[in-house]
């Protein structure tokens, strides 16, 4: 089976999806599959059929590992093209994801998780892995992913949803400290923890560097988990201890920092098992499918759903892969059975 492994793109978390991407080609390729990695902004320039199709039988050594955790900006990413264009598909990408029998979407971020991308694949009937088009923009957008958690009576923080041009006249329904992050975007990028008026006005101006809207939530003083779910199945959770600060950009990505991760969790059996209820609850909810992640609070007033995540990273450092190697499940595994699954989900015959 051929497999391109989607990667790169062009958002603030171009370099977590390179670093995904790179270890889940690596893996897939251990597991026996033809997997051929795309940048999804860069392309491949000046390519004929012959060295696209080259790219899915170069399996001679692992790519490389060693790529930077720092979160890099449009104007960045867009002088990484040499001819100056900004399209989000680069040369290529599509004649190259046509040759695929699937496309693992190892992309983070922006377009890479809006359902953009996915919509573009829905159109050229190229198959995927993850949610489709509608599930993850809605996914994406927090403010409506927390409208549809709430008419479905799942717990979350109370919120406020800010656009740039409300910003000056904002009005809190409740009191500091609050969570400040973009309404579109993931792995922390540009979120805050104001603990007063005046770290709000600057942490919300802050924020609006990284988007148009911005969702403000009261502050949930709790233990943090995440989990995944993967085929239908709840994984077992994971709890997230930072002992310096909270679990932000650097404490997802960058080695060295003091986060630990324990799974299973100590936790009472039936906050665990209400965990996964749950999970599988929001993953329904918000349309998602073969895989994704919830991540929670939980004190003394529940199990409160914080957001989910259409397409969870899969670095050394992210946090399914740890929790199904809790339950057995090996990294390379994991990835088989996330393309297995979608495999038997969308009938692909290969």
């Amino acid at each position: 089976m051929k497999i391109v492994v989607l990667a790169g793109g062009r958002s603030t978390e171009r370099n977590v999806s390179l670093s995904s991407s790179a270890k889940v080609a690596n893996a897939l390729r251990r597991k026996g599959y033809e997997v051929a990695l795309v940048d999804l902004f860069l392309g491949l320039p000046n390519a004929d059929e012959q060295s696209m199709a080259n790219l899915f039988t170069s399996q001679e050594q692992d790519i490389d590992l060693n790529i930077s955790d720092e979160i890099m900006t449009d104007d960045v990413i867009n002088a990484l093209r040499p001819d100056g264009s900004t399209q989000l598909f680069g040369p290529n990408v599509l004649n190259i994801l046509a040759m695929a029998d699937i496309v693992w979407i190892g992309l983070h971020g922006g377009d890479g998780e809006n359902g953009k991308v996915q919509a573009v694949l829905d159109l050229n009937n190229i198959p995927y892995t993850g949610s489709g088009a509608l599930a993850s923009g809605i996914t994406m957008d927090k403010s409506v992913s927390k409208e549809i958690m709430l008419y479905n009576g799942i717990q979350t923080a109370k919120f406020v949803n800010i656009r740039k041009e409300d910003s000056g006249t904002v009005v809190l329904p409740f009191g500091f400290p609050v969570v400040i992050k973009p309404a579109n975007g993931g792995s922390s990028v540009g979120m805050y923890i104001a603990k007063n008026d005046d770290e709000f006005k600057q942490d919300l101006k802050q924020a609006f560097e990284f988007d148009d809207e911005i969702l403000v939530e009261e502050y949930i003083d709790g233990r943090e988990f995440s989990m995944a779910v993967v085929n239908g199945k709840a994984l077992s959770a994971i709890e997230i201890i930072v002992t310096d600060g909270w679990y932000d950009f650097e404490h997802k990505f960058v080695t060295g920092n003091t986060t630990k991760f324990v799974t299973p969790p100590d936790i009472p059996d039936d906050v665990h098992e209400e965990m996964k209820s749950i999970a599988l609850k929001t993953f329904k909810a918000l349309g998602l499918s073969n895989y994704g992640r919830i991540d929670f609070f939980w004190n003394e007033n529940g199990v409160y759903v914080i957001e989910a995540n259409s397409l969870p990273g899969m670095t050394p450092l992210s946090l399914m892969p740890q929790e199904a190697e809790a339950d057995g499940v090996r990294y390379d595994d994991l990835c088989d059975q996330i393309v297995q699954g979608q495999v038997k989900h969308l009938g692909i015959q290969a």
